[in-house]
């Protein structure tokens, strides 16, 4: 992984040592490095999946914090904010990936937003031995290096995250999220949860998406059940929050990043919708 600024929080890319290679990265903590255990808040420009079989600690995502309880899975988006907090002796494999290394199972993109909307995945015994046993094949086939390897380890990946959902449907997590089956719908989802986006105005995502407003109106409520400019209200608010919790970004150097150009306007919409000022969330939040 490699370090960049962006909007106050550091943003670590995937960096592979060889450019041919589809990105993607498998191995222990120790093994991919001190940057899998950050201790600072910070997002990612791929996907990752940490399986923690040992350990103590706080895991923070977002603005919720899971206590570590091994063995646990956790899923994390790209854009997220999370941070390991007082975490000791932590053990396990990590998975990083971008999207690209998902081109042969593109449905795998719902699977993972179930998995990291959702509770953090705690399995049974049982489970422990399905999932680490997978793990384990996935890591052998990554550092061996055979011919064929990248449709071996796109195909285990799939099975994993497949099998991970079963996991959580028995806990009562929904199968998939309403957008699955729905690429439009898809990429507008993906296109807001973009951290380095800033104009998240319907009519533009429409354009960049070649079809008309109205358009994407129908496809997205009817895929989420939620208006596209809904989406985007609490996307904004999600990345305020992000930044007000996790940088000492001024409420200007916020509004900025968040997409609002007026921070009186911004301080206006985040009341509306939290209740709170910025400033009074930020500091019930400290």
């Amino acid at each position: 992984m490699r370090l960049r600024p962006a909007a106050g929080l550091e943003l670590h890319d995937l960096d592979v040592p060889d450019p041919g290679l589809l990105p993607f990265a498998a191995g222990s903590f120790d093994a991919i490095g001190p940057l899998s255990r950050a201790d600072f808040p910070h997002r990612h420009s791929f996907y990752e999946l940490a399986y923690v079989t040992a350990g103590s600690g706080t895991h923070v995502i977002d603005l919720a914090e899971h206590r570590i309880q091994p063995p646990t899975l956790y899923a994390v988006l790209p854009g997220q904010v999370h941070r390991w907090r007082g975490a000791g002796r932590l053990d396990g494999w990590v998975l990083l990936f971008n999207e690209d290394f998902l081109h042969r199972h593109p449905e795998d993109l719902a699977l993972l937003r179930s998995l990291a909307t959702g509770p953090a995945l705690r399995p049974d015994r049982r489970e422990h031995r399905e999932l680490a046993g997978m793990l384990r094949e996935l890591v052998a086939e990554h550092e061996g290096g055979l011919d064929g390897a990248l449709g071996v380890l796109q195909a285990l990946l799939h099975v994993l995250l497949v099998r991970a959902l079963r996991v959580a449907r028995g806990r009562g997590a929904p199968a998939a999220p309403r957008t699955a089956g729905h690429p439009l719908a898809d990429r507008f989802v993906r296109m807001i949860t973009d951290a380095d986006r800033t104009d998240r105005s319907v009519l533009a995502l429409a354009r960049e998406l070649g079809v008309s407003a109205g358009y994407l109106h129908e496809v997205v409520k009817e895929a989420t059940g939620r208006t596209p400019a809904r989406l985007v209200r609490e996307q904004q608010t999600l990345e305020a929050k992000r930044l007000l919790t996790t940088t000492d970004m001024t409420i200007r150097q916020v509004s900025a990043a968040a997409g609002f150009s007026d921070p009186a306007y911004f301080c206006r919409f985040f009341r509306r919708e939290v209740g709170r000022t910025p400033g009074e969330f930020r500091e019930k939040a400290s």
